[in-house]
């Protein structure tokens, strides 16, 4: 509909931007229309959106000073209907057919994916990247947008069909020919229902809306207001209601000061562009509208608003600016953050700041959702509640969380992470007391789910505990209970979705299954589950969402059972919840759309930065520029211009604040180009500080005031721990392993064997080396039991065969097949032929895994040492060699010497002894370590008695004739006796690391605080 407006007959109006938009238009409505109140009831005030209606009925409010009021009556145009519009009118049924019904968002969306699913099966699903319904999902959104677009400009889809992919770069025909979905396949599905799109609708209904009041002309005042004319269709309306008789169109913030020079070269990022083109269309200029009125309502300085309007003039005028008033930059204010968080604890500090004066209100508008979340947390330290109305995605939501994680541990068979991911969620309860679940989850997550994973989903975790009870003693059996009680529990709950996603099934099905196992997952033993999971705003969004995918959800066809969560997740993500209420009175958080006629005491503008306000200029992933301007299409840079157009109406507030980042993921930012502009106008330098006004400059003090909230008075730096246990504490037997790390760090044996503290496994643990080295050790036993120590030529096949049967629960994984396992068969290949060369030269195998204990005289009792050796061998003159497996890093003949690694010297001790090793005792004629890692020949034996540094360090403390292996074993013995006798007084302490260099990385070094005092050196 060409719009075409006499000027002469046009009512078209605009709200100075230095004026709070809602109020002036509630002031000029009751200037022109309250005298009485019927009067104010009879008119209709058009206004963007819901948002923009509820702030004008609280300016009325606050207009009638609290009183009692008839509204008019107010309607969106974003989301019109006919009874809002008043379509009901008999006249209307002479000016067109129906209108068709609009296409229901979620059946419009499964239709969409089901035809991208089956165009990229047909075009070859890896070129798409279309392997699941959820990535459909995704790229069917992006064409329904791309759909809404077309429509909102007017465009005919038909349209894309014309596109000569020639006429492009080649990759863009694969594009054009997945656009037929529109061009072809999605005009017939249309046409089969009857139905047509949203936005389509919505057009239809405000032209129709026109023509009736072209035709009819209504007899109450209609006001049409904060509309730009973006939309075609809301122009020609807007071009309408000018000329009737008791029609009004309040424009927000039109710019008087622009020459018209620079009027007519505005560009579409310049945030006068849209009123630019609204004007044209009505056949106005800027001279032709008038000041609507706005008795007693207050604004910011008019020279503020002068002031932005030189900043964003169109370069290259080649005007000289005048100066800058200095009432301009009163009650505005700079503030540039080091990072994010610097930022968002300062405005959360600002708004705080604003309840100290009665009835104040702030609000912070701003594009990074990721900021507004980081603002809202902020301001809880202080118990201040506060929504961001812009809303937040429906997957980021406690309900919908739940679900997916429901769906999550269905697909992943019970894994331990999603699983426990579930149990720790805050609204699972499974029908328990929320403390006694989280009691029993703790309880399954230390002593079943670490480590590796249960196999079998809940058969598997039944397993597990099953066989973790089965190794404890008695004192668990409350525990065990209580455990089979929670997995029967997770197994009623997850039944009706474990069901439904055993094979493909339609996504009602789906909807409902995951629905009613959500519902038992959120009772608690008082409440039910529909009772907690449905309430609230959050819950009332995901439940809307399963009603639709119920009612509609046929549409997007059979789906596989493990695709589903996928699906749900992609689906739960495009839907946002707003709140319906805010949760403080005085503090709001706005997206630019919420704060577009909108304003608090104190405005500030967070996050301006480019491509977060204002946005990134993105062509989408369907049309490049030359194919949106062939279809005539906006360019991207439309978007800046709305977005700049909301910015300088927000920063024209009498109190305003500027806030960026300076940094964002430890990368550096772009300020926004405003915030550039404005510098340029000033002459501020952002490389000196100095050339910023004192008033801009003051946001620095609320930047230092953050920088302190979390500072603490003084910082004690923390000192090395000194733990001295009472002497009854102190352990009387230890390991030769664990001997080992008294030496290196006695406070690592302190936490462990005093404290009795251990270490966690990781949850769903990848295999580590310890894994891999224990089950080599196995491996390497078993053969040796099995055969006698006598190997022969066939003994490799038995020995990898046996390795392959022991390292079963390593080799599901492809890493270990491909890295590991062809090492082990090097190692056993390596340890054959030893074993073949050993045999010949007489040595014979006297033990494995044996065990053996030492009991030594020294300090106030007895102190006993036991170990449980790899091997032992009885060399062909009658003396035993001691060997140790290493299949991973093993320790240096330096720390054998130092003493650091007694573990070979201390066994060799307890073999001297009767009755040594199980039975077998003798003097020691070699300490090895066997080298098991599996490169090169697959193995290596050193032995440490004929190492050169070790023979040269015992040559300092030999006696007499001792030879190097009785010199080692004397000095190793005096060690041990010296340090039982010095940890007997109950003065020394256990100290962490004291000589760093032969410590390594332990698994106590966080709790001795090690990297806050690790410059402190010297010897225990």
């Amino acid at each position: 509909m060409a719009v075409a407006t006499p000027a002469a007959t046009a009512s078209v109006f605009s709200i100075d931007a230095a004026l709070p938009f809602a109020d002036a238009l509630a002031a000029g409505i009751l200037h022109r229309h309250g005298a009485a109140p019927e009067t104010l009831a009879d008119v209709l005030v058009l206004l963007p959106t819901r948002r923009a209606a509820r702030a004008l009925r609280e300016a009325f409010l606050r207009q009638s000073g609290g009183k009692a009021l008839l509204l008019p009556r107010l309607a969106p145009l974003g989301d019109v209907d006919e009874d809002e519009l008043l379509l009901a009118d008999p006249a209307a049924e002479a000016i067109d057919e129906a209108i068709p019904p609009a296409l229901d968002g979620m059946e419009r969306l499964g239709l969409l994916t089901q035809l991208v699913l089956q165009r990229a099966r047909a075009q070859g699903a890896e070129s798409w990247g279309v392997a699941s319904p959820a990535q459909a999902a995704a790229l069917a959104g992006e064409l329904a947008r791309l759909l809404d677009s077309l429509q909102i400009e007017d465009v005919d889809i038909g349209q894309l069909a014309g596109l000569v992919p020639e006429r492009f770069a080649r990759h863009w025909k694969l594009t054009l020919t997945f656009l037929e979905i529109l061009s072809q396949a999605w005009p017939a599905i249309l046409k089969e229902r009857n139905a047509i799109d949203p936005a389509a609708r919505r057009n239809a209904l405000l032209r129709r809306q026109a023509a009736l009041w072209q035709t009819a002309p209504p007899t109450h005042p209609v006001i049409a207001a904060g509309s730009t004319g973006s939309i075609p269709a809301t122009r020609a309306l807007l071009g309408t209601i000018a000329t009737l008789p008791q029609g009004a169109v309040v424009l927000p913030g039109l710019d008087r000061r622009l020459s018209e020079a620079q009027w007519e070269v505005l560009d579409q990022p310049h945030p006068q562009y849209g009123l630019h083109e609204l004007l044209a269309a009505l056949g106005l200029t800027r001279a032709q509208v008038g000041d609507w009125p706005a008795p007693g309502i207050d604004g910011g300085p008019a020279a503020r608003v002068a002031m932005w309007s030189l900043a964003l003039r169109p370069a290259g005028d080649g005007e000289v600016p005048p100066p800058v008033a200095p009432e301009a930059l009163v009650g505005m204010t700079r503030l540039e953050a080091p990072t994010p968080q610097a930022e968002a604890l300062s405005i959360a500090l600002l708004l705080r700041g604003a309840l100290e004066r009665k009835g104040r209100t702030a609000a912070l508008v701003t594009a990074d959702r990721d900021l507004a979340r980081r603002v809202a947390a902020e301001l809880r330290r202080w118990d201040l509640e506060v929504d961001d109305s812009a809303g937040t995605p429906l997957m980021d939501t406690p309900p919908a969380v739940l679900l997916r994680l429901i769906g999550e541990a269905v697909e992943n068979d019970l894994a331990p992470v999603p699983l426990l991911a579930l149990l720790q969620h805050p609204l699972c309860a499974l029908g328990l007391a929320r403390t006694e679940l989280l009691d029993r989850a703790r309880f399954v997550d230390r002593l079943i789910l670490r480590g590796a994973r249960p196999a079998g989903g809940i058969d598997g975790l039944r397993r597990a505990a099953a066989g973790f009870f089965d190794e404890a003693d008695t004192l668990f059996g409350k525990a065990r209970e209580e455990t089979d009680d929670l997995l029967v529990r997770l197994e009623a709950a997850l039944q009706p979705l474990t069901q439904s996603m055993a094979a493909e099934a339609s996504v009602p099905e789906l909807a409902r299954a995951l629905a009613a196992s959500g519902e038992a997952f959120a009772a608690t033993d008082q409440i039910s589950g529909s009772a907690l999971l449905w309430r609230g705003d959050a819950g009332e969004a995901a439940a809307t969402m399963i009603a639709q995918l119920i009612d509609r959800g046929d549409a997007f066809g059979p789906v596989a059972g493990r695709q589903w969560p996928g699906l749900f997740a992609e689906l739960a993500g495009a839907q946002v919840v707003r709140p319906r209420h805010g949760t403080h009175p005085r503090l709001s958080i706005w997206g630019p759309l919420e704060a577009r006629l909108q304003r608090a005491d104190l405005m500030v503008l967070g996050g301006l930065n480019e491509a977060s306000w204002p946005p990134l200029v993105d062509t989408g992933p369907w049309l490049t520029r030359p194919m949106r301007k062939e279809l005539g299409l906006p360019a991207p840079e439309r978007r800046i211009g709305l977005a700049a157009h909301d910015f300088v109406q927000a920063a024209c507030a009498p109190e305003v604040v500027l806030s960026r980042s300076e940094r964002a993921e430890g990368a550096p930012t772009v300020k926004a180009r405003w915030l550039a502009r404005l510098d340029a106008l000033l002459g501020h330098d952002p490389e000196r500080p100095d050339t910023l006004p004192a008033d801009l400059a003051a946001g620095r003090a609320w930047l230092d005031w953050a920088d302190l909230l979390d500072r603490p008075e003084r910082i004690e730096p923390a000192r090395p721990p000194r733990p001295m246990p009472p002497l009854e504490a102190r352990p009387r037997r230890l390991s030769v392993t664990a001997i080992e790390t008294w030496r290196r760090d006695p406070y690592a044996l302190y936490a462990r064997q005093i404290l009795r503290l251990r270490q966690l496994d990781p949850i769903d643990m990848d295999p580590t080396a310890r894994d891999r080295g224990t089950l080599m050790h196995e491996v390497l036993d078993r053969f040796l039991n099995e055969s006698g120590g006598r190997v022969d030529a066939d003994s490799e096949a038995g020995l990898i065969a046996l390795g392959r049967q022991v390292f079963a629960r390593l080799l599901d994984r492809p890493a270990e097949r491909a890295f590991w396992w062809p090492r082990f068969e090097r190692v056993a290949r390596w340890f054959v032929a030893v074993q073949l060369e050993r045999q010949a030269e007489g040595i014979l195998l006297a033990a494995s895994e044996a065990q053996g204990s030492l009991v030594l005289k020294a300090g106030n009792s007895d102190f006993t040492v036991t170990a449980k050796a790899d091997r032992i061998d009885r060399l062909a003159d009658g003396a035993l060699e001691i060997i140790d497996y290493k299949t991973g890093a093993g320790p240096s003949i330096d720390e054998v010497a130092a003493g650091y690694a007694p573990q070979l010297p201390l066994e060799a001790l307890i073999a001297r002894g009767q009755p040594g090793f199980a039975g077998t005792a003798g003097r020691t004629g070699r300490l090895s370590y066997w080298r098991l890692r599996g490169a090169d020949a697959g193995g290596a034996i050193e032995d440490v008695l004929q190492a050169n540094k070790l023979i040269e360090a015992m040559k300092e403390h030999a006696r007499g004739e001792e030879d190097t292996a009785a010199t080692l074993l004397r000095l190793t013995e005096q060690t041990l006796i010296a340090r039982i006798r010095r940890y007997d007084d109950p003065a020394t302490p256990y100290l962490s690391q004291p000589r760093p260099a032969f410590a390594g990385f332990g698994d106590y070094d966080h709790l001795a605080r090690v990297q806050e005092w690790a410059a402190v050196d010297g010897d225990e």
